[in-house]
C-alpha cells in the first residue's frame, strides 16, 4: 500500500503572496498528519518563493518523521539540507521562470552533479530520491548514480485522457517495474488529484505518492485534515 506524501508548499504560497505570518504551514503539517498523511513534503527553492528557511527549521523539530524535502543540485540548499537532515531528501530540476517543477531531473545529462549531492546527502545520512520523468534512461542512470528512490513525474499521465492516459499509464508501470528491478524504492508525484490517483497508487511495488495542489485546493472548501483523509481513503482503497 502506497504512503501519501503531502506537499505543503502551496500554504506557503498563499502566506507568501501577502508577505504575512499566515497560513502557517507548519500548522499545516500538523492538520495533515491529523488527516492521514504519511510523509510532510517541502521544496526549499532558491528564490524562497514559498517554503522559507525557517519553516524547514521549525517543521524538522516538530515533524517526528517522514520529512521529505525537494531540492535543486545547488551548493547551498544542499548545504542547508545536510544540517536540517530530513528524513528523505528529492532532487529535482529547478527553473526560476517556471511556475512549477515541470519535468524531471536530467540525470543522463547530469549524472557527475547528481552523483556529487547524492554523496554529499548520504554522507549526512538522508535518504535520497530523485524526481525524474518515466523514461527508462533515466531510471536505470538514477541507479547508477546511487540513488535509493526515485520519484516518477506524472504530470504527461495528469494532463492526459482517454488512450493517451493509458498509454502513460503503461509509461509509468513500465518505468516503475525497472526501478523496482534495479532495487530503487518507487515513488511518484506531480498533478494526482482525487480522480486520477487510483490507478498510479495500484501500479505494484509503488511505495510513495506525492500530492499537494489537488490536496491544498479541496482544503480551501473542507478543510486541510478531510482534504488529506479522503486522499488517504482513496489510496487505501484503490
Amino acid at each position: 500500500m502506497a504512503q501519501l506524501g503531502v506537499n505543503i508548499d502551496h500554504v506557503a504560497t498563499i502566506r507568501q503572496a501577502r508577505q504575512t505570518y499566515e497560513p502557517d504551514p507548519v500548522a499545516a503539517a500538523a492538520l495533515a498528519t491529523l488527516g492521514g498523511a504519511d510523509v510532510i513534503t517541502i521544496h526549499l527553492r532558491e528564490d524562497r518563493r514559498h517554503i522559507q528557511d525557517r519553516d524547514l527549521q521549525i517543521l524538522r523539530q516538530t515533524v517526528p518523521f517522514g520529512l521529505n524535502l525537494e531540492l535543486a543540485c545547488e551548493p547551498e540548499i544542499l548545504d542547508i539540507a545536510c544540517h536540517a537532515r530530513p528524513d528523505q531528501a528529492t532532487l529535482v530540476p529547478e527553473r526560476r521562470e517556471e511556475v512549477t517543477t515541470e519535468g524531471g531531473l536530467d540525470v543522463v545529462g547530469e549524472v557527475e552533479r547528481v552523483r556529487a549531492a547524492i554523496a554529499q546527502l548520504s554522507a549526512a545520512q538522508i535518504s535520497v530520491s530523485l524526481f525524474i520523468d518515466p523514461d527508462l534512461a533515466q531510471v536505470e542512470m538514477a541507479a547508477e548514480s546511487g540513488a535509493g528512490a526515485v520519484e516518477l513525474h506524472t504530470g504527461a499521465y495528469a494532463l492526459a485522457s482517454g488512450q493517451a492516459q493509458e498509454a502513460e499509464l503503461e509509461r509509468l508501470a513500465a518505468a516503475g517495474r525497472r526501478c523496482v528491478e534495479l532495487g530503487m524504492t518507487l515513488h511518484a508525484g506531480h498533478g494526482l488529484n482525487y480522480h486520477n490517483v487510483i490507478p498510479v497508487a495500484r501500479i505494484p511495488q509503488m511505495c510513495e505518492l506525492n500530492i499537494g495542489h489537488s490536496i491544498v485546493a479541496r482544503a480551501v472548501f473542507t478543510g486541510l485534515k478531510e482534504a488529506v483523509a479522503d486522499m488517504k481513503r482513496l489510496i487505501d482503497n484503490s
